[in-house]
């Protein structure tokens, strides 16, 4: 038994000695197998440094050579540069010794001629020196004589002033006011000869023609009103024409582009719009609906489309008819069709299509009466106030929109420049131009032709009167004729025949810079003079 655990006890030992020696083998060959690696590691480590190393020694090598090259060539391009600069440089130092050797020969020749002038100046400084001496000797002796006479004058200037009551001031003050008053007599004789003269020649032709031309059309005239109200049979229709919670007033307002005023008045709706062609058709809508009694959406839209197409129809006649009135044989559509909307436009509630064809008609019959073009003279009469049709659509004046509407269809140069100058926008420059200008002021100044407020008129009167009576010498004014005339009593004493013409045209120019007025103002001066005897 003892035995046994001993053979035991000696195999554990020996395979524990074995495994010992096993591990210790596998532990060498482990240590062998990591030298290797770390050898190998190593030794490509050591080549891979070698190649950078070498590829760092190429770069820096070529580097250097290419510091070395470009170094080269700013070294070669700066010697090309100062080799240049150097031969500029003698160019340039030959053509400053060229100019200074012409210096010192310029000034050689200044030189001498300085040394000319010098003894010229000083045969000069010599005769001056005589000359202020004679000077100063007759400038004494002239003192002399000055004092002398300043005492004589002195005397018989006291003496004067002693003999005449007055002072010098005085005396001379008196000269030129009388001076001034006898060259405003005669200026005021040579105005009033001139203005005779020019009355003697130009009135009796400008009246001739004037009074031909109105009295050859002494039409009558009827002030027509558009009007925008329209009357119901009874006030149910209102109900109607607003319909079911508005639908038909609605409908009526866009369709017909106005406004429709429905209050408390009694069998009456009122058409409110800028455009008077719009409003005029929105008043024919609403009376034939009125007599028709059916007033639905589709109703409004049928009326309104038959009674736009009647009133083109319409506005184109009335264009045609005013050409055929005037004898003018063609003109733009375009044109006709303005030139008829005017019968629906009023100025001072003058209807501008009359208006119109009444100042071509004028112009005319000036133009006939002074042998120019007659068919000229109407067309651009006709044409002077299209622009009035348009200035509720187009900003600014209507001379200027109805000059650019004739430009645009084509009306020669002549008749558009009369139709912008014929309320002075631009000069006139032209017997058109005048021709326009004085029958369109006698068609709108002629009575019942236009209308003013009364407050206006009343207050052009009164200014009329204060102006001309804030003059001196005026004794009473008064004004006339609707405000187209002023005259002026003068006092006797105080104004003769001569200062009553410049007295007229000094308030005639009073009333142009201060007062705004349609056509001209006469103002007429009157001075009286009374004798008066007893018979005993």
């Amino acid at each position: 038994m003892i035995m046994m655990i001993i053979y035991i006890a000696v195999a554990f030992l020996l395979g524990l000695f074995v495994s010992v020696l096993l591990v210790k083998a596998k532990q060498k060959q482990i240590r062998s197998r990591a030298q290797q690696k770390a050898n190998k590691l190593l030794r490509d480590a050591r080549q891979k440094a070698n190649e950078l190393s070498k590829e760092a020694k190429q770069k820096s090598d070529e580097l250097v050579k290419n510091s070395k090259r470009k170094s080269q060539d700013a070294v070669d391009s700066a010697r090309r540069k100062f080799e240049r600069s150097k031969e500029a440089s003698l160019v340039e130092a030959q053509r400053a010794e060229q100019k200074a050797k012409s210096i010192e020969k310029s000034m050689l020749s200044e030189k001498r001629n300085l040394d000319e002038t010098r003894e010229k100046a000083e045969k000069s400084i010599e005769r001056a020196e005589k000359a202020a001496s004679e000077h100063d000797r007759l400038s004494a002796v002239a003192k002399q004589a000055e004092e002398h006479f300043e005492t004589k004058s002195n005397a018989i200037k006291a003496e004067l002033e002693k003999v005449a009551g007055m002072t010098q001031k005085e005396a001379v003050q008196s000269l030129v006011k009388n001076l001034e008053d006898d060259a405003k007599l005669r200026s005021a004789k040579l105005i009033r000869q001139i203005e005779e003269n020019a009355h003697e020649e130009s009135e009796k032709l400008s009246k001739r023609v004037i009074s031909i031309a109105i009295s050859r059309y002494a039409s009558d005239y009827v002030s027509d009103n558009t009007t925008s109200s329209i009357s119901l049979p009874n006030d149910d229709l209102k109900g109607r024409l607003i319909g079911r919670e508005g639908r038909n007033i609605r409908a009526l307002e866009n369709i017909l582009g106005c406004d429709l005023i429905i209050d408390d008045t009694p069998e009456t709706v009122v058409v409110s719009c800028f455009d008077p062609v719009r409003r005029h058709i929105g008043k024919l809508v609403l009376q034939q609906l009125v007599a028709d009694g059916r007033v639905h959406p589709s109703r409004i839209e049928e009326i309104h489309n038959k009674v736009k197409k009647q009133t083109g129809k319409s506005i184109k006649d009335a264009g045609e008819k005013a050409l055929l009135k005037l004898d003018i044989v063609s003109m733009h559509p375009e044109l006709v069709k303005v030139i008829g909307q005017l019968q629906f436009r009023y100025s001072y509630n003058q209807n501008q299509y009359h208006h119109v064809i009444e100042t071509g008609h004028l112009c005319g019959l000036m133009a006939a009466e002074l042998g120019l073009d007659v068919a000229k003279a109407r067309r651009a009469g006709l044409l002077h106030d299209i622009g009035k049709a348009l200035t509720h659509e187009i900003e600014g004046s209507h001379a200027m929109i109805g000059a650019d509407l004739c430009e645009k269809y084509g009306e020669e140069a002549d008749i558009t420049y009369a139709v912008r100058a014929h309320h002075e926008d631009v000069k006139p420059n032209s017997w058109l131009d005048y021709l326009v200008m004085g029958a369109d002021a006698i068609s709108g100044a002629r009575p019942g032709a236009r209308q003013e407020q009364y407050d206006a008129y009343v207050r052009r009167l009164k200014d009329l009167e204060r102006i001309a009576s804030n003059f001196q010498g005026v004794e009473r004014s008064f004004a006339i004729n609707a405000g187209r005339e002023v005259r002026v009593m003068v006092e006797n004493s105080k104004i003769n025949d001569e200062k009553a013409v410049l007295l007229a045209r000094d308030i005639a120019k009073e009333i142009e810079g201060n007062m705004t007025y349609p056509g001209q103002i006469k103002v007429c001066v009157i001075r009286e003079t009374r004798a008066t005897s007893l018979a005993k």
